[in-house]
């Protein structure tokens, strides 16, 4: 006898899928003329469905925790290895100047100040505690950088070497998160000599240096393969576009498998295999988007399920510290250093650009990452009570924050662009897809029908949709002639 089977499977899919094709019937309404990417709609639709009780992460068979970590560096390997293939050939090497003061003496401002305030809006964390804290929070995100930096926003508003400085920083830094986390964590851990000796050998050697030189190795590698395998007409075009796709699992499997920094290696590799080639050659390809958004739509929806909720407001830690410690996060993290440097920056030139670069460095999936990274590290560490009170901590802040810059970085621009005429964008979106007008379409077009001896001529008038101009009515004139086969 037939029965329901309300399994977790069942749900994810039809949850999942149900959502995806409903954003998707509206994605240029929401993306192109809201400027909303696909991160806040999927995490507000984790979230929901979470709360209603049909999402059940803790009862996948292993802990959230691990499927999080894992899913993380799949993503962050995507979208870094895109990220670098995405951007000039040599890219890194040109615009060394611009990254080195983004990647030293900016994150480590950020790092100072992020600690700071969590330390001062958080109970019972001494400075170090927020320091290994903070440096979770240290990268801007890649993924919600990216979604910033692409559509038609980012190409009327943004200049392409900003765009692409922003790109690179989101990139590379995610990788440099490291340094700091571990810096952070072996003082905890050592004393002296050892911490000097741990970080340098374990992280800066092992960690950052050899995932560099990784990653341009085997960035050179794909590069010169794939150039010799389209020569000789060996590679079909399906397995071309995918080819930056499968490279990024290939390097999160190898530089995982030796212990190294995946997602540095990942970013240097894409840049490193992109030489302007591949990406000139894909640039009009929408299968890389596809995949990426896909991604990106399941990362987010994934966290929006495992934020933990109920313990943002407790006893020892009320709801109202998280709130003042995400305002003075989002408000002076990045935007300070940025304003006191910019000038040492040779790509941001105005201080225009310096508050926008300012502002937009999110927290996103990489915090979540570093946050995994952060937690499993703990674990190896003796279990004493500062100890377990960073493991118990640390989730509630990161997620917290997390959520906060998806939503604030999520809003802003719509609401600097077009906030103060939403209701006419929104009304006017909705007409030029049909759904207000879409009974006087068909009373607008008139066809009238002329016979001559020779000549036939039909005048139709027609409502067109233009990529960019959604609203105009052209007058298309069809001429077709009788010939002795009509």
């Amino acid at each position: 006898m037939p029965t329901l089977a309300i399994s977790n499977f069942n749900l994810i899919c039809t949850l999942l899928g149900g959502f995806v094709i409903l954003f998707g019937l509206v994605s240029y309404l929401v993306r192109e003329k809201m400027y909303i990417s696909e991160a806040l709609p999927s995490l507000l639709f984790g979230i929901i469905f979470k709360e209603a009780g049909l999402f059940r992460p803790e009862f996948y068979g292993t802990t959230t925790s691990d499927i999080t970590r894992e899913f993380t560096r799949l993503v962050l390997g995507v979208q870094l290895v895109l990220a670098g293939v995405q951007l000039p050939g040599k890219y890194l090497l040109h615009e060394w100047r611009s990254l080195s003061m983004l990647l030293l003496p900016v994150m480590t401002a950020m790092w100072i100040i992020s600690a700071l305030i969590i330390y001062l809006c958080i109970p019972n964390l001494n400075y170090l505690d927020a320091l290994i804290i903070g440096a979770c929070i240290t990268p801007t995100d890649p993924v919600l950088s990216n979604s910033l930096v692409k559509g038609r926003f980012a190409e009327k508003s943004i200049a392409e070497p900003l765009r692409n400085l922003i790109s690179a920083e989101s990139g590379a830094n995610d990788g440099f998160g490291y340094p700091f986390l571990f810096l952070a964590l072996y003082m905890l851990r050592d004393n002296g000599f050892a911490i000097a000796r741990d970080w340098i050998v374990e992280t800066i050697i092992y960690q950052v240096i050899l995932s560099v030189a990784y990653g341009t190795v085997v960035g050179y590698i794909a590069m010169r393969t794939l150039h010799f395998a389209k020569e000789k007409n060996m590679i079909d075009d399906e397995s071309f576009v995918l080819f930056a796709f499968a490279l990024a699992l290939f390097i999160v499997g190898t530089a995982g498998l030796v212990g190294t920094d995946d997602l540095l290696a990942c970013f240097v590799a894409g840049n490193v295999f992109t030489c302007d080639w591949f990406r000139v050659e894909t640039e009009h390809d929408s299968l890389q988007s596809s995949l990426d958004m896909m991604l990106n739509v399941a990362m987010f929806t994934w966290l929006g399920t495992v934020v933990p909720w109920a313990e943002f407001n407790t006893q020892q830690i009320p709801a109202w510290r998280f709130i003042v410690m995400a305002l003075a996060i989002l408000a002076f993290r990045r935007l300070p250093a940025v304003l006191a440097m910019y000038k040492a920056i040779p790509r941001i030139e105005t201080f225009r650009e310096a508050i926008f670069t300012g502002f937009f460095g999110p927290i996103g999936v990489g915090a979540v990452f570093y946050l995994s990274v952060l937690l499993q590290t703990l674990a190896t560490f003796n279990q004493t009570e500062q100890v377990a009170y960073i493991g118990k901590v640390a989730p509630l802040v990161i997620y917290f924050l997390m959520v906060s810059s998806v939503i604030v970085h999520g809003i802003s621009i719509p609401a600097l662009v077009i906030g103060p005429s939403m209701p006419r964008t929104l009304s006017r979106s909705l007409t030029q897809l049909g759904i207000v007008r879409q009974f006087s379409t068909f009373s607008r077009s008139v066809t009238v029908v002329e016979r001559e001896p020779e000549l036939r001529i039909t005048r139709n008038l027609v409502t067109t949709h233009n990529a960019n101009e959604l609203d105009n009515i052209h007058v298309v004139d069809i001429v077709n002639r009788d010939t002795e086969n009509c």
